[in-house]
């Protein structure tokens, strides 16, 4: 009887400690210029990042002669849609002010403070991109996730806000226990310009490779005393 109660209350526990934030991939490069810059910070992100997803997981770098708001993404099951809306995002083959694409010759720009919504047809559980001219007016962005059931993670992106025009960062979260169906961007700035290129996707399925992320130390504390309790009785037990 005692060893079925300890199984239900570490049961119960345990999902509770299991469901955490998501996991993030992050690495800025302050002066790329015109290109992203060969085994620097943001592209060891990127390459970590996409480490941790199966191969051939959807890449959208708005090369293909469509416009906005429309993209569409490779997944496990086919293929996810995502409508990309904003008043202030449109698509962009003129670098400038250092606002550049990463891969081909056209990026997503968002002009001044406005920020963008990407909604997905199918929830995902795994997003990255190269963000470039992000935080020289002391602009920082956020993202704010909505799950499947209407809950709501917000994440500021913990780029540089003095950096000189043409910075560059790439930025990515997977979530093990969570999937979401919209993504808001927002800009702190009233009047900084940013570029988006190179938007990664994928679902839970194909998240192949997680990095391993330890239990909080809550958890631990209270396996630990579950398994004291354990060891004290089959002391009493044995001297019973």
């Amino acid at each position: 009887m005692k060893t079925r109660i300890f199984a239900a209350v570490l049961a119960l526990a345990l999902p509770g400690l299991a469901h955490a934030a998501p996991i993030t991939f992050f690495g800025e490069d302050p002066g790329p210029q015109t290109s992203v810059p060969a085994g620097g910070l943001a592209e060891t992100a990127r390459n970590n990042f996409e480490a941790t997803l199966a191969p051939g997981v959807g890449v959208e770098d708005f090369e293909a002669p469509t416009a906005l708001p429309n993209i569409s993404f490779p997944v496990s099951s086919g293929t996810v849609t995502a409508s990309l809306t904003g008043g202030a995002a449109s698509l962009s083959s003129v670098p400038g002010a250092g606002r550049f694409a990463t891969s081909g010759s056209t990026f997503v720009e968002v002009d001044g403070g406005g920020g963008f919504n990407i909604s997905f047809t199918t929830a995902i559980s795994a997003f990255g991109f190269y963000g470039t001219d992000i935080g020289d007016f002391g602009g920082s962005l956020s993202i704010a996730l909505t799950a499947v059931g209407g809950a709501v993670t917000n994440i500021n992106i913990p780029n540089s806000t003095s950096a000189n025009n043409a910075g560059l960062l790439f930025f990515g979260f997977l979530d093990l226990t969570e999937s979401y169906t919209n993504i808001a961007f927002f800009n702190s700035s009233g009047s900084d310009f940013f570029g988006f290129d190179d938007m990664i996707v994928g679902d839970r399925q194909q998240i192949v490779n997680p990095p391993a992320v330890p239990l909080p130390a809550a958890g631990w504390m209270l396996l630990a005393g579950l398994g004291g309790m354990g060891l004290m009785r089959r002391k009493q037990k044995r001297q019973s």
